[in-house]
C-alpha cells in the first residue's frame, strides 16, 4: 500500500482544526464538569447582582419586573434539569437551597408588584418616569425634543395628584369634625381629582417609591445634559419642575399623611407613627414554607407562650433569689440601674467579650479560629441609629454598642442607660461577637461561602440564641442578676414571635405589641417603640423575628439528637453546623444525619421539644 501524501499547508490547516476541536472538546468537558450544583449558585448569584445593576437605583419598572420574572423561570428550569440521584449529599442539599431560593424569589417578587400596583392611585406616573430610564437603559437614541414632550407633561400631573390629596385630606377632617361638605368651586379653575385616601403606610410606602423615582430621574438627566447638543435646552426646564413637584409630594405622603416627620438640627430625639401592614395567615404559610417550618403560625405563637412562661418561672425564682418574691419586675428594675458610668460602656463590652472567649476555650465547646479571636472591634452607635436600634448589633466586624449619649432628651439619656445595663449586656457580648455573630461570620466567610446566599434568620439569629440558652444552661452568669439580664432577653425572642405574627394576622397593633414588650417583658418604653417600629414596616421578611427563639430550639433539638445521643462531641456538632453555612436549620439536620433527600424536598421535622 503506497504512502499517502499531504500537503504542508494542508496538513497545518487540519492541525489548527484539530487543535480547535481538541480544546473546543476539553472546554465543553471540563464545564460539564463545573455544572455542579454550587457552580450554578455562582452563576445564578452573578445573573442576579448583574441583572439588579443594569436596571440602576430602582428595579421597579415593568421591563425590570418582567426580565427578573422571566430569569428566576429559567434557572427553575435549569435547576429541574440537574440528574439529582447522581449528586453528592452536600451537591442535593445545594440543588434543593437553589430550588428553594428561587422559587422564594418569586414569592417576593408577586409580593412586590401587589405592593406597587396597590400604590398605583397615588403614583400614575411611575410607567412615565420609568420608561425614560429603561430607555437610556436599552440604548435608545435620545432625541431631546421627544424628551421633553415626555417630561413636560409630568410636573402638572404630579401638582394635580397632590391638590387632589390635599382636598381628600381636608374633606376627611371636615367629616371627622362633623362639619357640612361644600360642593367644589366650579368656573375658569381646574376641577380637582377625586382621589381615595392612602393609608398612613400607604403614603410612606409612596413616599418612599416616589424618592426612588426621583434618584432615577435624576440619574437619566445628568447622563445626557452638556453631553448632547440641544438636550439642556430642551428638557432642563421641565425635568427641574419635575423633580421640584416629586420632592414636594413626596414630602406631603411623608409628613402629612404618613406622620413621619423629619427631625430638626438640634432636636435628639423626635415621636414617629408606627406604620406598617398584617400580610395575612395564608402569606405567613408561604414564607414558613420556604423557611421549612413544620408548623402553623398560631403553632407557633403557642409554642412562643409556653417558653416565655417558662421564663417567668426562671425570673420569679431570680427575683426570690433578690429578695423581691415572685414581684421579679421589680428585680428587674434594680438591675436596670446597675449600669457602667458614662464613658466606659465600650471598656466593658470589651472586657466582656474576652471573658465570653476564655469560657469557651476552657470547655473546649468549639473551635474558634486564632485570628477571629482577634480581629474584631466594637463601635458606638450614632444617636440616630438608636432611634431604630436601641441595643447592640453586630456589623460585619464591629460589635456596635448602644449606649445613652449627651444630645438625648434625659428621659432618653436614662433609657438608654437602663436598657444597656452590665447584666443586659453580659448576654449580648457573646451573642453578637464569639460564640455567636463574628464568629458565625468568619466561618461562613471560608466554608461554602457561596451558601450566603440563602442566609436565613432561622441559622444565623437562630445559632447566636442557642448560645444564649446554652450558656445559661451552663452557669456562665453570675449570680441571679446576671440570670435577669439573660432571662430578659430570652423572654424578648419569646414576645418577638407572638407580637409579630399576632400582628400579621391582625390579632394585635402597633400600640398593644409595645404594651405587651413593656408590660410583659419589661423594655423601657422607647427600646419597645423602636423595636415594634422595626418589627412592622416591612423591609425584611415577616418572620426574621421569629427566626431568633424558634432557630435556638431547632438547634437545641439536634444538639440533643446527636451530641446527646452520643454521636458526636461538643466540638464536632459546633464546628460541623459552622461550616455548613447559614442555611435552614432543616437542611442543616439533613446534612449531619444522612436522612433521604429528594429533589422537593419538604419540611417534617417536628423539632419542639415541649409540647404547648
Amino acid at each position: 500500500m503506497g504512502q499517502t501524501r499531504i500537503a504542508p499547508m494542508r496538513f497545518l490547516k487540519n492541525s489548527s482544526l484539530l487543535l480547535v476541536a481538541c480544546i473546543c472538546i476539553a472546554t465543553l468537558h471540563a464545564h460539564a464538569q463545573e455544572e455542579s450544583p454550587s457552580a450554578l449558585i455562582k452563576q445564578y448569584q452573578a445573573d442576579i447582582q448583574l441583572l439588579s445593576r443594569h436596571f440602576e437605583i430602582s428595579g421597579d419598572s415593568d421591563t425590570a419586573l418582567k426580565e427578573h420574572r422571566e430569569l428566576f423561570e429559567s434557572w427553575l428550569k435549569q435547576v429541574a434539569a440537574l440528574n439529582f440521584e447522581q449528586l453528592k449529599r452536600y451537591e442535593k442539599v445545594d440543588a434543593i437551597l437553589l430550588r428553594n431560593e428561587i422559587e422564594s424569589s418569586l414569592l417576593n417578587l408577586d409580593e412586590r408588584v401587589g405592593q406597587l400596583n396597590e400604590l398605583t392611585p397615588w403614583i400614575p406616573f411611575r410607567k412615565n418616569l420609568n420608561a425614560l430610564g429603561d430607555a437610556r437603559i436599552r440604548g435608545d437614541a435620545m432625541a431631546p425634543e421627544k424628551a421633553a414632550a415626555a417630561l413636560a407633561p409630568l410636573a402638572e400631573m404630579i401638582t394635580d395628584r397632590l391638590k387632589a390629596l390635599k382636598a381628600a385630606k381636608g374633606k376627611e377632617a371636615k367629616t371627622d369634625k362633623g362639619e357640612d361638605e361644600h360642593p367644589p368651586e366650579t368656573g375658569s379653575k381646574k376641577p380637582v381629582e377625586k382621589i381615595e385616601m392612602p393609608t398612613a403606610h400607604q403614603a410612606l410606602l409612596a413616599s418612599e417609591s416616589i424618592n426612588k423615582l426621583e434618584s432615577r430621574l435624576k440619574r437619566w438627566f445628568e447622563n445626557y445634559n452638556g453631553f448632547i447638543p440641544e438636550f439642556s435646552w430642551w428638557a432642563k426646564n421641565p425635568y427641574n419642575e419635575t423633580s421640584k413637584a416629586l420632592k414636594e409630594y413626596s414630602k406631603y405622603l411623608r409628613e402629612e399623611i404618613a406622620g413621619v416627620k423629619t427631625a430638626k438640627p438640634g432636636e435628639p430625639s423626635i415621636d414617629q407613627p408606627l406604620l406598617g401592614k398584617a400580610i395575612g395567615a395564608s402569606a405567613l404559610q408561604n414564607h414558613l414554607d420556604h423557611e421549612f417550618i413544620p408548623y402553623t403560625p398560631e403553632e407557633l405563637i403557642a409554642i412562643a407562650e409556653t417558653e416565655f412562661k417558662w421564663c417567668e418561672d426562671q425570673m420569679r425564682a431570680a427575683s426570690r433569689e433578690m429578695g423581691h418574691g415572685d414581684e421579679w419586675m421589680k428585680a428587674m428594675a434594680q438591675v436596670k440601674l446597675q449600669h457602667v458610668p458614662p464613658g466606659e460602656q465600650e471598656t466593658f463590652v470589651k472586657s466582656e467579650a474576652r471573658r465570653a472567649i476564655d469560657f469557651l476555650k476552657e470547655r473546649n465547646l468549639l473551635t474558634i479560629p486564632p485570628n477571629c479571636e482577634v480581629w474584631w472591634g466594637t463601635r458606638m452607635l450614632s444617636l440616630s441609629a438608636q432611634r431604630n436600634m436601641p441595643y447592640a448589633a453586630y456589623s460585619g466586624h464591629d460589635m456596635l454598642i448602644a449606649y445613652a449619649n449627651g444630645e438625648m432628651k434625659h428621659d432618653d439619656k436614662m433609657a438608654a442607660m437602663r436598657g444597656n445595663n452590665r447584666h443586659f449586656t453580659r448576654n449580648v457580648v457573646p451573642h453578637e461577637l464569639i460564640p455567636g455573630h463574628h464568629l458565625q461570620s468568619y466561618m461562613a466567610a471560608r466554608e461554602r461561602p457561596y451558601r450566603g446566599l440563602f442566609r436565613t434568620p432561622f441559622f444565623v439569629e437562630g445559632w447566636a440564641l442557642y448560645w444564649e440558652m446554652r450558656l445559661f444552661e451552663m452557669n456562665y452568669q453570675e449570680g441571679p442578676e446576671d440570670q435577669i439580664g439573660a432571662l430578659f432577653w430570652r423572654m424578648h425572642r419569646c414576645a418577638r414571635i407572638i407580637v409579630t405574627l399576632k400582628f400579621h394576622l391582625g390579632e394585635m397593633t402597633p400600640d398593644e405589641m409595645v404594651t405587651f414588650l413593656t408590660d410583659r417583658v419589661g423594655h423601657e418604653k422607647f427600646g419597645a417603640t423602636s423595636e415594634v417600629r422595626r418589627f412592622i414596616k416591612g423591609n425584611y421578611s415577616p418572620l426574621y423575628q421569629c427566626g431568633y427563639m424558634l432557630g435556638g430550639l431547632q438547634l437545641l433539638a439536634l444538639h440533643k439528637e446527636l451530641v446527646g445521643q452520643k454521636k458526636m462531641t461538643e466540638l464536632e456538632f459546633h464546628d460541623a453546623v459552622l461550616k455548613l453555612g447559614p442555611i435552614p436549620m432543616e437542611l442543616a439536620r439533613a446534612s449531619l444525619t444522612e436522612q433521604p433527600l429528594t429533589p422537593d424536598f419538604k419540611t417534617l421535622w417536628k423539632f419542639n421539644q415541649t409540647k404547648p
